[in-house]
């Protein structure tokens, strides 16, 4: 059991971001064909994938924090030495954290009135909830891995170990 849950805490962004993928392309390539072949385009598909789409976007950024692989700005860093870099990534980490709780409660303003007023997407006719609840479900995921993120630094800097850096752009 706890092998299952170790594995979804270091790849769920990933299984997640790939059921959103690959139901995107599915849908897109599905509508391509039908507007090719028959003539004819399904309304849903647009709608549904462009709400996947969205949930990708939130996911990937939490697994961004996950992976400290969001743009940065080494440079002064860089000339900075090797024991303060942990403080500059503590920082990094607790803006975040700020800026997330900060944009999750007005998100979930947002669902507190779709669910007080109601709402329905245009097509499909389903709760809007459900698709705004990407904003508010992805800063929830951009926390949790912040604290994570932080937990591990702060064990690195009592190991007095390097802190994780990351992976620079186009680097394997």
């Amino acid at each position: 059991m706890k092998r299952l849950i170790d594995d979804l805490d270091e790849n769920v962004e990933r299984y997640l971001m790939l059921v959103c993928y690959v139901f995107c392309c599915a849908v897109i390539i599905h509508d391509v064909g039908r507007r090719f072949l028959m003539n004819y385009s399904a309304a849903w598909s647009q709608e549904t994938a462009q709400y996947a789409f969205i949930y990708l976007g939130w996911i990937g950024a939490a697994f961004a924090v996950k992976e400290r692989a969001h743009i940065r700005f080494d440079i002064v860093q860089g000339m900075l030495p090797e024991r303060l870099h942990v403080w500059i990534y503590v920082a990094g980490e607790v803006c975040t954290i700020l800026f997330a709780v900060i944009a999750l409660r007005y998100s979930l303003h947002t669902i507190e009135q779709l669910w007080q007023f109601g709402g329905a997407t245009p097509v499909l006719r389903v709760s809007k909830i459900w698709a705004e609840a990407a904003v508010p479900i992805g800063f929830s995921l951009i926390i949790l891995r912040s604290l994570q993120r932080l937990k591990h630094d702060f064990a690195a800097l009592r190991a007095n170990e390097p802190v994780f850096k990351g992976k620079a752009l186009f680097e394997d």
